[in-house]
């Protein structure tokens, strides 16, 4: 099914005056599997004779025909929209006041949502060996989920508890006590919230999350489904392998309900399931390494069409492993189709030469990210990057313009954004075959990201007092994609003042495959029961009698 848009649906939620829409065609993806079939050896009549019960063999031919040779594989694919978007915040912590349209357009109105972030934190020596503060982190989600998930009132300040507001309860406790954290800061020697010393991410994230958030982890796949990919059936697997790569976050031993901030919550489980009905979006996943820290939001009704979601984080920061540089990735399913999305933060520097530790970083988040395997069957479902259907990579992946900082401010000046992508290292590194080789990213139409002076439209270069302390601008903010069936409509950089570096932004078309209707219309359960009666004891007074009741019926 190839992907047809009105030229107004196209650029919804697009700014037209920084991108330049290109014409591409998706090709027609058909997928003919046919159903598999079990032969089953000759039995004599002797041996059917000497039993009423079926032999094992028998037993298992009939088991696996009626999953089989009873199901449909026809599957025909649907375009999803996807919102994509980064933004290094430069170690800021937003305050309720911030707005985040510049980030995440209020109109986009997508499928999906993958939201990255890198520097949610300073990257001091404390938050990278020490502790993680998780304070700014549930700022961040709270902000999110006003914006995607609009209260009634739209003045209200989502740091307030307000029992009325049509956020579920935790939330809203979550934005009391975010205030009451803040009044906190000065007197804590550390300088961080006591409060959320004694959270964790998982217990802040669960106010935005499904109700049944723990199915998200499980395998989703269908018994319908023939056994020729990843995505067909995996028997007797719906509880293999919950946990994700990373435990830490997803360890489920305790399944209290308790607030965002380590309390219990005695009787506000049921209040809080309930309004979180009333969401138009969830959190599908969210994963946080130092400063680095990457969402996944889904409309409320593709939920239940998620499944296989995994994370993995790869260090490559101080001594080769820290994570004040490296990545997340999240892995996950919609429907037939696999996803995954990375999230990274790469070696810095502008001096000759380091755009080679950029590219190490690629070379070993792709050589040692590892999802762990999630279904019995067998290798089905992708654990590594490059083997899943679609793939997007969002993040400050840090490559500059091989320019000097005059040459690189007069072509500014001009708007001569051909001539500067000219000498972008990743361009040219793509090019060589270095580094992202067979990867995609739409044409720049936009001015660099970085780096600017605090709350200015001036280039930090423009008020630097010294040329150690100069940076040369440049495109360190960056979005890829690697698969087929992608199609991207727009990418363009959000102005918010906030950070020293410009959020950038990416809204795409991807198509999805989807089991048909009338398969899924085969009950699996019929087959089961099928299966089931034709394993009882059969007797020809029996036989005959049914065969007698049958054509009375008829």
């Amino acid at each position: 099914m190839g992907m047809t848009f009105p030229d107004d649906e196209k650029m919804k939620g697009c700014r037209p005056k920084l991108f330049g829409t290109k014409d591409k065609k998706v090709a027609k993806r058909t997928d003919c599997q046919s159903c598999s079939t079990v032969k089953s050896g000759p039995s004599s009549s002797k041996s059917q004779s000497s039993s009423p019960f079926r032999t094992l063999s028998e037993v298992r031919s009939l088991r696996f025909s009626h999953f089989l040779g009873h199901s449909s594989s026809t599957t025909k694919t649907e375009p999803f929209r996807i919102f994509v978007s980064t933004w290094n915040v430069g170690g800021n912590t937003p305050t309720t006041d911030l707005n985040l349209d510049d980030f995440l357009p209020a109109d986009d109105n997508s499928d999906i949502y993958v939201l990255g972030f890198q520097e949610i934190v300073p990257l001091n020596a404390g938050n990278v060996l020490v502790v993680e503060d998780n304070e700014p982190a549930a700022r961040w989600l709270a902000l999110i989920n006003r914006t995607l998930n609009k209260p009634v009132d739209s003045n209200a300040d989502i740091f307030q508890h307000n029992l009325s507001s049509s956020l579920d309860l935790t939330s809203s406790q979550l934005s009391s006590n975010l205030d009451a954290s803040f009044s906190n800061r000065s007197r804590t020697g550390s300088g961080s919230s006591a409060i959320f010393q004694k959270s964790s991410l998982k217990s802040i994230r669960k106010p935005y999350m499904p109700t049944q958030r723990k199915l998200l982890k499980l395998c989703s796949c269908s018994v319908e489904m023939t056994r020729k990919s990843y995505k067909d059936a995996c028997f007797g697997c719906p509880q293999a392998y919950a946990n994700e790569t990373d435990s830490s976050e997803e360890d489920d031993t305790d399944d209290r309900s308790h607030d965002a901030y380590g309390y219990i919550a005695d009787g506000m489980s049921s209040a809080a399931s309930a309004s979180k009905d009333q969401l138009k979006y969830n959190l599908i996943s969210c994963k946080r390494m130092v400063g680095i820290f990457i969402t996944v939001w889904a409309k409320k009704e593709l939920v239940h069409h998620i499944g296989h979601v995994r994370t993995s984080c790869i260090g490559r920061g101080i001594m080769g492993y820290l994570g004040n540089k490296g990545c997340i990735s999240v892995s996950m399913t919609l429907h037939q189709t696999s996803f995954c999305f990375i999230c990274s933060h790469l070696a810095s520097g502008e001096k000759e030469g380091d755009e080679r530790r950029r590219n190490l970083d690629v070379l070993e988040i792709l050589r040692l990210t590892q999802f762990q395997r999630i279904c019995r069957a067998g290798r089905r479902i992708p654990e590594k990057i490059v083997d899943h259907d679609r793939v997007i990579w969002l993040g400050d992946l840090n490559y500059r313009i091989s320019l000097s900082y005059e040459d690189t401010k007069k072509l500014l000046t001009e708007n001569n954004w051909d001539a500067l992508f000219e000498k972008d290292q990743l361009n040219i590194e793509r090019k060589s075959g270095r580094v992202f080789k067979d990867w995609s990213e739409e044409k720049i139409y936009f001015a660099p990201t970085y780096k600017y002076s605090c709350n200015s439209d001036s280039y930090a270069g423009e008020t630097a007092t010294s040329k150690k302390k100069r940076r040369t601008p440049a495109w360190c903010d960056r979005i890829l994609w690697h698969g087929d069936n992608i199609v991207q409509l727009c990418y363009f950089r959000g102005e918010s003042k906030f950070s020293d570096h410009r959020p950038v932004c990416g809204t795409f078309i991807v198509d999805v495959e989807i089991q048909d209707s009338k398969s899924k219309g085969r009950s699996s359960n019929t087959n089961i029961k099928i299966g089931a009666e034709e394993l009882l004891p059969t007797s020809k007074s029996k036989g005959n009698k049914n065969k007698g009741n049958k054509g009375a019926g008829t």
